[in-house]
C-alpha cells in the first residue's frame, strides 16, 4: 500500500511546476513590463515633442500671415529705420516690415497682433535682414536693398523649437 500511495504523489508532483520554473516566469514576465513601462514613457515623450514642434509651426505661421500684407519700408516716411519708428508701442502700431527686426513676443500674438496667452511659455523671436539681391543668403553691406529676409525662431522655457525664414521683396 505505501508503495502505491509514494506512486500516486509522484505522478500528483510531476504535473505541477518547480519552483525554478516559476521564478523564470516571473522574471520574464518581470522584463516585459520593465520594456512596457519603459517604451510608454519614450512614447510620451515624443508626443510632447512633437505637440510643441507642432506649436511652434503654428507660431511661425501666425508672424508670417501678419506680416505678409505689410510693405519692407515705412510708407509715411520711407526710411529705412529697423525696429518700430517713434510712437509705435503695440503691434497694431507696426505700419512696415522693418518695426518686427529684433522683436519678441512672450506670449506669442496671433495673425492679429493679440496675445496668445494660453502660449505663455513660448516666445516669438523676429529678426528682418536686407539680403543682396545676386545672393539672398548674403546679408546687403548697403541697406537697403529690394530684398529682406524674415526669420522667426520659436523658442519655449528658453529652449529653441522651431524656425523660419523667407524672402520678401519690397515692391
Amino acid at each position: 500500500m505505501m508503495k502505491k500511495h509514494l506512486i500516486r504523489s509522484r505522478a500528483i508532483a510531476a504535473n505541477g511546476f518547480t519552483l525554478a520554473e516559476i521564478l523564470v516566469a516571473v522574471v520574464i514576465i518581470g522584463i516585459a513590463i520593465a520594456a512596457l513601462v519603459g517604451a510608454n514613457g519614450a512614447f510620451t515623450q515624443v508626443n510632447g515633442a512633437a505637440v510643441d514642434l507642432s506649436t511652434a509651426e503654428f507660431l511661425i505661421e501666425e508672424i508670417r500671415e501678419l506680416t505678409t500684407a505689410l510693405p519692407v519700408i515705412d510708407p509715411d516716411t520711407g526710411t529705412d529705420t529697423f525696429g518700430p519708428e517713434s510712437g509705435e508701442t503695440t503691434v497694431a502700431d507696426y505700419d512696415d516690415l522693418d518695426d518686427f527686426d529684433n522683436v519678441g513676443f512672450c506670449p506669442p500674438v496671433d495673425v492679429t497682433g493679440d496675445p496668445l496667452t494660453d502660449f505663455g511659455s513660448f516666445t516669438q523671436q523676429i529678426t528682418v535682414e536686407y539680403v543682396k539681391p545676386s545672393s539672398l543668403e548674403e546679408l546687403e553691406d548697403n541697406p537697403p536693398s529690394d530684398f529682406v529676409r524674415i526669420t522667426v525662431v520659436i523658442v519655449q522655457n528658453n529652449r529653441p523649437v522651431s524656425s523660419a525664414s523667407w524672402i520678401r521683396a519690397n515692391y
